[in-house]
């Protein structure tokens, strides 16, 4: 455990370390935790905020949509690489100093999104806001619970879960809103206000916080193994559905890349002094066990969110405002369970309410096997609506159980490592759910071909309303295409609720926390 005094070695000189942990109270602990949170929201949002927009974002700067895809890939590349490197950063510049750092950066480079006139300008922006905006996540998790009382973490968990839960289904509205109506560059303008008020309300409530510094080596080949096998790993994601996957030569080399340096990566981490990722928290099985729970139901949670609003506005006829309203109702009962969760980890087993919440999930997906064209709003909706309280009772206590496994110094690290985690498998799921439900929809679609009777005789009385053969014909396969879609959307649902069936049941080979444990602060 660290001492309370310590060296910071940009000034040279001892600094008693200020505002011990849970030393917050009243007022001031509320204030920062909403600003604290409200910077965790603010980047989880960008993740999604743009992928409507990328239409109006190629239009505007006059290249095709799928270059225009770049602007997502950037960001989730950089952001992607830099998650995990939260623990070193921390421990070599001081938490709350690469916080503020952080939070700055990224409002500049949002500023400098909404001035970019050419691709490469907004795509070298982008790298700059993800860099910036990778440390947020895990940071405002660290500092949340720096400044709670201990017997008050799991409350903490329960703020900062509700905006990885908000932001994300936010994200698409605001973004398709907002690209709609004023103009793409307000994506990016957005966040300059709030970045600012963020950035000097915590400057002064967070003054007195300092944190331990420890001056490790820059550990360069694990840094340039990193940035080579996720970059690789996220491009390949992001571009292999459009390029037919493991047909395509690129995404061969690229996942090739990715496997072969991960490897490497792994190896040397393990064995490096002072490794910039410290894969040594995976010794804790109940850090391992929580991550991949994590990992796997916020993967199968996350896809839904992806591919359902494609289908209420391509197979439903739904606008990106009403797609948007149906998915709207998700985080309500969120906002509500979540402050519930940490009253019930001080009666129950937290292992017990991880396996209720992602079992509600489970049954949320089953729900969605019963959609079909003719489902109205309600129905769409009902299932969004009631697995907020599933969302609820899988993060919070997901988040306590891996962060109270590992050793107090260790947890600026395995937030770090745990939030990388969560946002690969967001990426993954989108990537395999996506393929999955347009593989699923032709399958599907060859299937009701197969089995349709009398076609001739329906297109003779299409033609008898007034249509040409060929307009009688499209009808024909458009009408095909909507089912198949819905028939697709049905067998991924199943499917969905089968992973986090399995997500469920993992959280079982954690042990057992101590009751009332909560995850200690780390310095």
């Amino acid at each position: 455990m660290p001492s309370a005094a310590t060296i910071d070695p940009g000034k040279g000189a001892s600094v008693r370390e200020g505002g011990q942990d849970g030393t917050f109270s009243g007022a001031k602990l509320a204030l920062a935790a909403f600003v604290l949170a409200m910077a965790n929201f603010v980047v989880v949002l960008d993740m999604t905020i743009a992928n409507v927009s990328v239409p109006h974002i190629s239009g505007g700067l006059a290249v095709s949509t799928e270059s225009g895809t770049w602007v997502i890939t950037s960001y989730a590349v950089a952001e992607a690489i830099c998650v995990p490197l939260t623990g070193w950063l921390a421990g070599r510049f001081g938490t709350v100093r690469l916080f503020l750092l952080s939070i700055a950066g990224f409002g500049i480079f949002s500023a400098l999104c909404g001035f970019a006139t050419t691709l490469p300008m907004l795509v070298a922006f982008r790298i700059g806001q993800g860099f910036c905006g990778g440390p947020l996540m895990p940071l405002s998790q660290t500092l949340l619970l720096k400044i709670f009382p201990k017997a008050d973490h799991s409350k903490a968990m329960a703020m900062w879960a509700m905006t990885v839960v908000v932001a994300p289904i936010a994200g698409p509205i605001l973004g398709g809103y907002i690209s709609d109506n004023w103009h793409w560059r307000w994506i990016f303008f957005i966040n300059v206000p709030i970045v600012a008020a963020v950035f000097f309300a915590l400057a002064v409530l967070l003054r007195d916080v300092v944190t331990p510094l420890r001056k490790a080596p820059i550990d360069v080949t694990g840094l340039l193994l990193l940035i080579i096998w996720v970059g690789a790993f996220q491009m390949m994601l992001d571009l292999g559905h459009d390029r037919d996957w493991f047909n395509n030569g690129l995404i061969c080399a690229l996942a090739a890349i990715a496997i072969v340096f991960f490897g490497i990566f792994v190896i040397w981490e393990l064995t490096a002094d002072h490794p910039i990722v410290d894969l040594a928290v995976f010794r804790h099985r109940g850090f391992s066990a929580s991550t991949f729970a994590l990992m796997l139901a916020f993967g199968t949670y996350f896809s839904a969110v992806v591919i359902t609003p494609q289908w209420l506005q391509a197979g439903m006829g739904y606008t990106a405002t009403w797609a948007g309203i149906a998915m709207a109702p998700a985080g309500v009962l969120a906002v509500f369970a979540s402050p519930l969760v940490p009253k019930l980890m001080q009666r129950f087993d937290p292992r017990l309410l991880v396996f209720a919440g992602v079992s509600w999930l489970a049954f949320c997906a089953y729900l969605r096997t019963y959609w079909s064209t003719d489902s109205t709003l309600w129905e769409v909706s009902f299932p969004q609506l009631i697995q907020g309280v599933g969302v609820a009772f899988m993060i919070v206590p997901l988040t306590t159980i891996g962060l109270a496994a590992v050793d107090p110094e260790e947890t600026a690290s395995a937030a770090g490592i745990s939030n990388f985690g969560r946002t690969l498998a967001g990426a993954i799921g989108t990537s395999v759910v996506t393929t999955l439900w347009a593989d699923q929809g032709r399958k599907d679609g060859a299937d009701l071909v197969a089995g349709m009777n009398n076609v001739e005789g329906t297109v003779v009385q299409l033609q008898h309303q007034g249509m040409s053969t060929e307009m009688a014909r499209a009808a024909i396969d458009r009408l095909v295409e909507i089912q198949a879609q819905a028939q697709a959307t049905v067998h991924v649902a199943a499917y969905s609720a089968v992973a986090l069936m399995i997500a469920a049941f993992a959280i079982w080979f954690a042990p057992r926390p101590p009751k009332g444990t909560a995850p200690s602060a780390g310095h």
